[in-house]
C-alpha cells in the first residue's frame, strides 16, 4: 500500500497546495523537491481503515495474525472509509466462505449496518488451523476490527457459524454490541439436551463420526452422498430463490476441499472453549421448527441458559428457509445497538 499512500497523498497535496497561493500569476509548487511524505494516523489505524475502501484503492484483502496466520477479509461492496454505519461481523456457515451475505444487503442498508466478515481458517483464501476451538473465532475478529479501525461491533451467525458468533459475545463483550445466532447448534456436553434428536440420520452420522476423532470424520465424509432429506421442501425452495447464493458459496468451499469443514465439524463436537451461559451482552436466536440439520431444541437450550436471550422460533422454517426472518433480526439488532 505505500505506493498507494505515496500516490494519494500527492493527489491531496497537488489540490491543497495551489489554494495557499496569494497571488494570481503565482505557479504551482514544485513537488519534484518532495522526497518523503509521512502520513500520520490515530492509534490502532492503519492507511486502509482510512483509504482502503475506497474505490480504486485495492485496500486490504488480506490480514495477518500474531500466530502467523493468514486471514481472508471481506466487506460489504460499498462501504467507504467514511461509513459510519454499524459493523455487522457475519459468521458463515458450514462449509461456506466469507462473502457478506448478498439476500440481506438491502435489509442491512436499510437499518444502517454495513457487512463485515472473513473466510474461517481452512476456507476461502485463509490459511487452515487444525485443532482450532470455537472460541478462537473471537481472537479471529478482534485482530480484524482492530486492523479495519473497528472499536465496537455487532456479530450474526447461520448454522456453523452462530456458535463462533456467540463466541465473539462472550469472549468480547466490551466490543460486541449484540449477537443474533440463526439455526445454530448448542454445545455437545449441554445438559439436558438430547444432541442428536431431530437430526436427519445423515447429519447425526457425521456429528457422531467427528466425535469419534478426525480419522472417523474424513472416512465418513469420503464415503458419504449428500443426502436430499437433509432440507424442507421449504429450504429447497428458499435455495432455488433468494437463498441460491448460499449454495453458490458453498459450492466455493467445497471446490477448496473439506479441510475447513472438517475443522468446523470437529470444533462442534469438541468443548468450544467458552461457556454460552456467560454471555452478557443481547442475543438473539432464529430458529426454524422444522429444521432437520440443527433441531430446534438447541437453540432453546441457549436460550434458557444465556440470561436475557430472546427466542424467535418459527413454524414450518427449516434450516435454510428460516433466514427469510433475518431482515426482522437486523431490525432487532439496529433497535439494540441504537
Amino acid at each position: 500500500m505505500s505506493k498507494l499512500a505515496s500516490i494519494f497523498c500527492l493527489r491531496l497535496l497537488c489540490l491543497a497546495l495551489p489554494l495557499v497561493a496569494t497571488g494570481q500569476n503565482q505557479h504551482p509548487p514544485d513537488l519534484s523537491k518532495i522526497q518523503h511524505i509521512v502520513f500520520i494516523v490515530k492509534e490502532n489505524r492503519s492507511f486502509d481503515s482510512y483509504f482502503g475502501t475506497y474505490p480504486g484503492a485495492n485496500g486490504t484483502t488480506t490480514g495477518l495474525l500474531s500466530t502467523g496466520q493468514v486471514i481472508s477479509l471481506r466487506h460489504t461492496p460499498d462501504a467507504t472509509a467514511d461509513d459510519t454505519r454499524l459493523p455487522v461481523f457475519w459468521h458463515h456457515g458450514s462449509p461456506n466462505v466469507g462473502s457478506p451475505p448478498e439476500p440481506l444487503f438491502a435489509a442491512a442498508e436499510y437499518q444502517g449496518l454495513r457487512w463485515v466478515s472473513y473466510d474461517r481458517p481452512g476456507y476461502g483464501g485463509s490459511t487452515a488451523m487444525p485443532g482450532r476451538d470455537i472460541a478462537s473465532a473471537a481472537d479471529d475478529v478482534a485482530a480484524i476490527a482492530d486492523e479495519l479501525g473497528i472499536e465496537r461491533f455487532a456479530v450474526l451467525g447461520h448454522s456453523g457459524g452462530g456458535p463462533h458468533a456467540l463466541a465473539c459475545a462472550e469472549k468480547l463483550p466490551d466490543r460486541v454490541l449484540a449477537a443474533v445466532s440463526v439455526s445454530g447448534l448448542a454445545p455437545q456436553e449441554a445438559d439436558g439436551l438430547d444432541w442428536y434428536a431431530g437430526m436427519y440420520p445423515g447429519g447425526a452420522a457425521e456429528l457422531r463420526a467427528a466425535s469419534a476423532g478426525r480419522a472417523e470424520l474424513e472416512a465418513f465424509l469420503a464415503a458419504g452422498d449428500d443426502d436430499p432429506e437433509m432440507f424442507t421442501p421449504e429450504d429447497h425452495a428458499a435455495l432455488a430463490g433468494d437463498w441460491a447464493w448460499l449454495a453458490r458459496v458453498a459450492g466455493q468451499a467445497i471446490k477448496q476441499g473439506m479441510g475447513g469443514f472438517i475443522d468446523d465439524d470437529l470444533a462442534a463436537t469438541r468443548p468450544w472453549g467458552y461457556d454460552p451461559r456467560s454471555i452478557a451482552v443481547p442475543v438473539l436466536l432464529v430458529h426454524g421448527e422444522a429444521d432437520r440439520m440443527v433441531p430446534v431444541s438447541h437453540s432453546r437450550w441457549l436460550a434458557s441458559r444465556i440470561e436475557g436471550a430472546e427466542m424467535w422460533p418459527f413454524p414450518g422454517q427449516g434450516h435454510i428457509s428460516v433466514l427469510a426472518e433475518a431482515p426482522a433480526a437486523l431490525g432487532w439488532l439496529a433497535e439494540r445497538v441504537s
